[in-house]
């Protein structure tokens, strides 16, 4: 069933619009800017919020033809004009980014405010937005294309804003190469689709490619295709932009590149997986994608816990937490459907999940960066005191992305950890139990060298950020606590919606041509349960968050215990200098040294030595070695597409 509305292209056009807004403002009336930005996105989000009801409680899907160039019927016209097709998966992800884009909005407010050409910056914010809804309302192949290459020209823009530093041009530069050399691989993949099936309509290719076996052109497109978008969606070896590019932008914008930017390629991939290739029971396109991701969630996490920039660090982690979505993805694409469905819902929770826990750590790494102004883990240390807030909601996110109890991140890796291990693939469970351990170590890194390390001189007068900050911290915290606490429910109203659309995607086709167009793919549907059954007996978010709460409040009266007992201690200074230190110092003035990365780990890079180093030598940091990456990915993933199907 489906209904037309003008609520998907308002949630596109209000960003576009506002940016152009802005840009004829000028330098003039900034705080104007400012609001006028916050606004946009708020009726954007707004837009996605009303769409609710029709899409995920009734099951419909709203659809816009650009110009009212809609294609009646599909065996007579072929659908010419763009045409925006909102079902329950691209409602879950354009929630994610409203939300997410509206939240970076308000915490620019402050955040912002120490740097210049703020008038460009709003502006190229804005279409930043814009592009990243519009790329997942859409329904139309080329505009996908479109949306991606002001989405990439924005983003570009953003990570070289502070152009004073080196680092933001040399960031800028990488991204805009591998970038556009990915780009360019979507492009050819889109063309030679069209030259195969003569649309650029999503439903339609997907029904033209229906029953027919993939040919040469095809089988080509798709290599193409499966390659730029692992560029955009950060998979291994396309991951060597983000790192530079997260750590040179405003963490504002961070945020939506690391936490929301690279759901717009997962995005792609499953539209291109699951609708338009219908690669489902295809046990060579599962392999592929399932050893993707684990290659992805190993080295992403390997790369993080050697890092010593935060911002640096949480972008490898990224790199990683794609993986497992990846993982999730490929497993979905099973031929047993309990195993496929579970695998699915697995990989969209913990999309949801991620951009929640990712974002607000790298809100938390920019509250450190705008009190502090760095974020080299060697120059930092003892904030827990000066920034206990920003501390509180560092560990939340910590808890979180670790896939601790009674946080989100729990939740979405349990069932991939239950997916990979009843789909036959238990070596891939244990790696990803690995991985988490090594993305909760990486972060107690963070931790110990920033929060609760020893204090520097120059954090004496560093004190809390600004409510405009914290706003948006709390409620993503929050999102991380509710995600795992009311699990039920997420899954009720977000997660199974949109596994719905993936699986049944016979609506999705006839939705756009009034006509029985998708018989052929509607002979079984796909009926998508409910969590309570994966957890029945054993996942208990009441006790998790009891016993939580228990060991905090444990460790705060400890902590507070040894805190009175060290003040009470009588100290005895001969010569100015502290006796009980003379036996380790010499009586030597005493230097910040704080623990780093290097050291906490040292165990670990000693005995992996070999691994270490070949990871850190091949991240030479030059863009003519990544984009050859790039090419010899593409390479390879043509001739295994053409040797198995």
């Amino acid at each position: 069933m489906t209904f037309e509305s003008n609520l998907p292209i308002l949630a596109i056009v209000f960003p576009f619009a506002s940016a152009f807004i802005i840009g004829l403002l000028g330098k003039r009336l900034l705080n104007l800017k400012r609001a006028v930005a916050v606004l946009a996105t708020l009726v954007s989000l707004l837009c996605i919020i009303f769409l609710y009801e029709p899409i995920v409680g009734r099951g419909e899907i709203a659809t816009y033809w650009m110009g009212n160039w809609a294609a009646k019927d599909v065996k007579d016209f072929w659908a010419i004009g763009i045409g925006l097709e909102v079902d329950g998966l691209g409602w879950f992800v354009g929630l994610i980014i409203g939300v997410t884009v509206f939240l970076s909005s308000i915490y620019s407010i402050r955040y912002m405010e120490k740097d210049n050409g703020l008038d460009k910056y709003y502006t190229l914010f804005l279409l930043l937005a814009g592009s990243m809804m519009g790329f997942v309302l859409t329904g139309d192949l080329f505009n996908m294309y479109v949306m991606l290459e002001i989405m990439t020209f924005a983003a570009v823009v953003l990570t070289s804003f502070r152009n004073g530093l080196y680092k933001s041009i040399e960031a800028g530069f990488k991204y805009i190469v591998i970038g556009s050399v990915g780009s360019s691989f979507i492009l050819l993949g889109t063309v030679l689709l069209y030259a195969e099936t003569h649309t650029l309509n999503l439903a339609q290719i997907a029904a033209v490619l229906q029953g027919k076996p993939y040919s040469a052109v095809t089988i080509l497109a798709l290599a193409l295709m499966l390659t730029g978008y692992a560029v955009k969606a950060f998979l291994v070896p396309c991951h060597t932009w983000p790192p530079d590019a997260h750590m040179a932008a405003p963490s504002s914008i961070s945020m939506l590149l690391s936490g929301v930017m690279s759901k717009t390629g997962v995005y792609a991939l499953i539209r291109i997986l699951y609708i338009i290739f219908k690669s489902t029971g295809r046990t060579e396109m599962q392999l592929l994608i399932i050893f993707w991701g684990t290659i992805t969630m190993v080295l992403g996490v390997t790369m993080a816990m050697i890092q010593t920039d935060f911002k640096r660090l949480l972008a490898f982690s990224s790199v990683s937490q794609i993986g497992y979505i990846f993982v999730a993805l490929g497993v979905g694409l099973s031929d047993r459907s309990n195993v496929a469905v579970l695998g699915t819902m697995g990989g969209l929770y913990h999309m949801l999940n991620h951009a929640m826990f990712k974002c607000l750590l790298f809100l938390c790494a920019g509250a450190v960066l705008y009190r502090t102004g760095t974020t080299d883990l060697t120059k930092l240390g003892g904030l827990s005191k000066k920034m206990p807030f920003t501390t509180a909601l560092f560990l939340i996110g910590t808890a979180a992305i670790s896939g601790i109890p009674p946080f989100n991140g729990f939740v979405s890796k349990w069932l991939i950890y239950q997916s990979t291990y009843e789909a036959g693939f238990a070596p891939i469970t244990v790696l990803a139990l690995l991985c988490s351990v090594m993305t909760f170590a990486s972060l107690v890194k963070v931790g110990q060298s920033v929060f609760f390390g020893e204090a520097t001189v120059e954090c004496d007068k560093v004190k809390e950020v600004p409510w405009t900050m914290k706003i948006p911290m709390v409620i993503l915290a929050l999102v991380c606590i509710i995600g795992g606490i009311a699990y039920n429910a997420v899954s009720k109203y977000l997660i199974q919606p949109a596994a719905n659309a993936i699986y049944n995607i016979g609506n999705y086709i006839d939705v756009m041509f009034k006509e029985g167009y998708a018989e052929e793919m509607i002979k079984e549907k796909i009926i998508i349960p409910d969590m309570t059954a994966e957890y029945a007996g054993y996942w208990k978010p009441e006790a998790w968050l009891a016993l939580f709460f228990v060991l905090l409040i444990g460790a705060i009266v400890v902590l507070s215990i040894n805190i009175r007992s060290a003040k009470k201690k009588t100290i005895n200074i001969v010569d100015g200098l502290d006796m009980k230190f003379d036996s380790f110092t010499g009586g030597e003035v005493d230097e910040h040294a704080p623990i780093g990365g290097q050291d906490l780990f040292w165990g670990i890079r000693h005995q992996l030595k070999l691994y270490f180093d070949g990871i850190y030598k091949a991240h030479s940091g030059l863009v003519n070695d990544y984009v050859l990456w790039v090419v010899t990915c593409l390479a390879v993933v043509t001739i295994y597409l053409f040797a198995v199907i």
